[in-house]
């Protein structure tokens, strides 16, 4: 046994000086402490005095202590492989003799000092390490046993799944029985330690926790009205987890269990109610949610009503004192990152205009209070059970309603605002009969003198707006559009930011059902501009964004060009290339890009130059970073990718008239760059570039055309449908290339047509990508017949049922044209599916002239060959209206 280590008096009063200073509020102070403390991390005993401060040090205060683990715990983190090994036995040593620490503060230190060395792989190295807790487990004294649960939970949180696997010898088999020992223990820390530390194993379903799976339910419900909140929250967990996992054991209990979440759900400790209100919310996930609550519905509904009020300490931090905040500048921090929804290209349908890929979430709340809470998910309950059960719903919810809506108290006024957004998805149908009382109160509402009552009204009505557009637009949609544009130009914050939201929501349902009021609409917009503070800009930029994009060329009027257009490119100049607020208002200047098309002329020159210039100077720095890593930071990709999307909006706006700024510039160069990302960890950069591609193909062809050798073969190794995005960007900028190139295509059709057979022959293959990949098999087929009609049996079912649902546009006819070229190559290709060809065709409202003759000539051929007989009990088999279809369109 080697003699204990001692510190030097004068290293101990050194490191205790420093423990004081870094105590400092001082800026300067700190940093230099900060450095002193990495010179100390040269010698290797320097870990030894601050565990030696840590634990044996007892006349200095506590937080000096603990500061001494916490920065022991830090070095742990970075340096612990190079501890030798006298040290690091040391510092094992001192944890586990001083676990049961008389303080709380200098335990729970020990404890994550053991579990930090436990994360760092050393539970292999430290085989004394789990027996030994689990063995102070059973001390006498309580401090003793309180660390080292405080330990091995912490140890169960970081480390389960090695906990679970061989390379321990499976402790668990040991130390699960024992914890659930523990649930009946005097202490309630303690018994909230046990089951927190079994808790982390029922999600991974761990063999050792299913093998004691009724003791452990038979504990908990044993706890289940414990004095001690914090042990009742941690059961409600627990029984939150077993309803996704182990639902079987639950079901017996099942009444029983829903009687006592009902109660927890209102218990006067925040945090327990809401464990128990997750458990409404993931219940209703279960295909048993109907049977098991339709008979609880008249008790769960008014506690989940009541749980949507707003608690008194929101008021105040949302509140404050100031209903009228507008002129207060922003706090930055409060300022969440945007996600750029990258350019993706899309079919329209019949029947819809927009697909619709976002649903709204319940987002009506704001960052200021905690991010989640008994208020939030409450309604997120209330909005997933109404999905459920629809309009069964309505039976308990609509007396409580009238009451709450017409309450003169304003706090539960809100709430019955809030109610009737979250059930507007659910219980539509339901509802329908009571909106034309509900939705003029509601914009009676928006001009409450209540800030918080303006704001969540915009909300909801938002989530009505789709009965709104569907009624004469006098009636409601122009008193709510009047009444939500004043709204924008509230003087609460939060209340522009709940308007502009719902505005925009307003904008995709309503469409160009707005152009009447296009000279109102940017008034205000643009009078916001010159009113916001820096967080509501960013969602005005949306709202902008979306109008073009809902009225498209309506916007291209001299006068409309004349009031958007100064104060966006105003901003434009103001803001420097590293800005991140360039994202949203590059989004924006796309569709509006977009939406003006020749209107845009003017602005497009300077436009154009910085995006190439933003991805340039991108990819310049992403090559320093790869060069040397050490020397530069990565650049933040997302400057290209928006740079990129922008480019393809003005491309897709102005057509030919880029030509001349492509010809200038070395954006083909730019792209090819950007194409070679295969091995960048973004995948959207190469998503925007080849939407860009198909774009400038469309726009400019000449430009793209001597590049065409380079970039088909990384188009064809990027028809990858693991990557949705990239996969469809792609495969529609080799529909569009093969357009233009014609026959010239034909030797890189055997780069890219496996892939693309592939891909709609794939089960689960997205629709959007589906379709993009028929159109382009049609197109290379159209301009390359001999070298894809071979290929026809094998995708012309999927081709037929996936372009059967897309409107008549002119993708569907080159696509069409391509098909029935190949047939005429290749007729045996299609006899075994003919009736699906016949399907697709009779999708057809009207097709042009010649292609109908196509369409004729193929279907006579098809008769003819076949005979009258035969061709009579082929027909039988058709659903009438497309029988009746094709006998009115191609008399067969």
């Amino acid at each position: 046994m080697e003699c204990e280590w001692k510190p030097d008096e004068q290293g101990l009063q050194q490191i205790l000086q420093l423990l004081k200073e870094s105590q400092s509020p001082d800026t300067s102070t700190q940093r230099s402490v900060q450095q002193r403390l990495e010179q100390l991390n040269q010698y290797p005993d320097f870990n030894n005095y601050l565990i030696f401060v840590l634990t044996k040090l007892k006349s200095e205060d506590e937080p000096t202590r603990s500061l001494s683990g916490l920065i022991l715990k830090n070095n742990v983190k970075a340096h612990y492989q190079n501890f030798p090994h006298g040290v690091s036995d040391f510092i094992k040593g001192e944890c586990l003799q001083n676990i049961g620490d008389s303080s709380p503060l200098i335990r729970a230190t020990v404890g994550i000092l053991i579990t930090t060395i436990a994360s760092k792989g050393e539970l292999q190295n430290w085989p004394g390490l789990l027996p030994k807790l689990c063995l102070l487990l059973d001390s006498e004294d309580y401090n003793t046993c309180e660390g080292a649960f405080g330990a091995l939970q912490k140890i169960c949180e970081d480390s389960a799944e090695i906990l679970d696997s061989d390379i321990l010898d499976r402790p668990l088999n040991i130390m699960i029985p024992k914890f659930l020992q523990f649930f009946k223990h005097s202490s309630p820390k303690i018994r909230s330690h046990a089951i927190a530390c079994v808790n982390q194993f029922i999600i991974s379903r761990t063999q050792a926790l299913m093998m004691h799976i009724d003791p452990f339910i038979e504990n908990l419900f044993a706890l289940a009205t414990d004095e001690e909140s914090e042990v009742r929250k941690n059961v409600c967990r627990a029984l939150v987890m077993l309803l996704e996992v182990r639902l079987d054991r639950l079901l017996p209990h099942m009444h029983n269990i829903v009687e006592y979440m009902l109660l927890r759900t209102q218990d006067h400790d925040e945090n327990v109610a809401l464990e128990a209100c997750e458990f409404w919310l993931t219940l209703a996930e279960q295909p048993v949610c109907k049977e098991v609550l339709c008979g609880h519905l008249s008790q769960l509904i008014p506690v989940l009503v009541n749980g949507m009020k707003y608690s008194e300490i929101d008021i105040i931090l949302l509140t404050g004192d100031t209903e009228e905040d507008e002129d207060i500048p922003d706090n930055e921090q409060d300022i969440r990152p945007r996600f750029h929804r990258s350019r993706t290209v899309a079919q329209q349908h019949e029947g819809d205009g927009i697909e619709d890929d976002d649903d709204d979430e319940l987002d009506d709340d704001d960052d200021t209070i905690s991010d989640w809470n008994l208020r939030k998910c409450s309604a997120a309950a209330l909005d997933v059970l109404a999905n459920v059960f629809k309009d069964d719903l309505l039976l308990h919810l609509l007396p409580l309603l009238k009451e709450l809506l017409f309450h003169p108290e304003w706090v539960v006024k809100e709430s019955g605002i809030l109610v009737l957004g979250a059930i507007a998805e659910g219980c539509m149908q339901g509802m329908i009969p009571y909106l034309p009382e509900l939705i003029p109160h509601l914009v009676q509402c928006l001009s409450d003198k209540k800030a918080l009552v303006r704001s969540i009204t915009c909300w909801t009505l938002s989530r009505y707006a789709h009965w709104v557009v569907n009624q004469p637009p006098d009636t409601y949609l122009k008193p709510l559009m009047t009444e939500l544009l004043k709204r924008i130009l509230d003087s609460n914050k939060r209340v522009q930011e709940a308007a502009c939201s719902a505005f925009a929501t307003l904008e995709e349902e309503a469409c160009t059902e707005l152009v009447p009021y296009l000279a109102v609409i940017l008034d205000t917009l643009v009078f916001a501009f010159s009113k916001y503070q820096h967080k509501n800009l960013l969602i005005l930029y949306d709202a902008i964004g979306t109008l073009a994009d809902s009225v498209g060329h309506h916007l291209n009027k001299p006068e409309y060009i004349q009031m958007l257009m100064p104060p966006l490119i105003q901003k434009w100049n103001q803001l420097k290339d590293e800005d991140k607020d360039l994202f949203p208002l590059l989004e924006c200047l796309s569709s509006v890009a977009t939406a003006l098309q020749d209107g845009f002329l003017p602005y497009c020159e300077p436009v154009y130059q910085r995006c190439v210039s933003l991805v340039q100077k991108t990819l310049a720095q992403a090559m320093l970073y790869q060069s040397q890593p050490d020397q530069y930071e990565a650049p933040d990709k997302d400057f290209m990718i928006v740079a990129l999307d922008l480019l393809s909006g003005l491309a897709e706006g102005l057509g030919g008239t880029i030509e001349e700024l492509v010809a200038r510039s070395n954006i083909l160069t730019l792209m090819y760059q950007c194409m070679q990302t295969a091995q960048d960890k973004m995948p959207e950069v190469r998503q925007s570039s080849f939407a860009l591609l198909g774009d400038l193909t469309k726009a400019c062809f000449p430009h793209v055309k001597p590049c065409i050798a380079d970039f088909i073969p990384i188009l064809g190794t990027n028809l990858n449908p693991e990557l949705i995005s990239v996969c469809n960007n792609a495969t529609w900028a080799i529909g569009e290339i093969s357009l233009q190139m014609g026959s010239e295509m034909q030797p890189y059709i055997s780069m890219v047509l496996h892939q693309l057979v592939e891909i709609i022959n794939r089960p689960n293959t997205p629709k959007t990508l589906l379709e993009n990949t028929a159109i382009t098999i049609g197109r290379l087929g159209y301009v390359c017949p001999q070298e894809v009609a071979p290929m026809l049996q094998q995708f012309i079912r999927p081709w037929c049922t996936s372009l059967r649902n897309i409107r008549d546009n002119e993708e569907k006819d080159s696509a069409f044209r391509g098909i029935c070229t190949m047939i005429s190559v290749n007729p045996g290709g299609v006899v075994q599916d003919f009736i699906f060809f016949c399907d697709a065709v009779a999708s057809w409202v009207n097709p042009k002239d010649d292609l109908r003759d196509m369409f004729y000539k193929i279907f006579h051929g098809f008769k003819n060959q076949v005979g009258e007989e035969n061709w009579r009990r082929f027909s039988d088999q058709f659903p009438m209206p497309l029988k009746e279809r094709l006998a009115t369109f191609y008399g067969v």
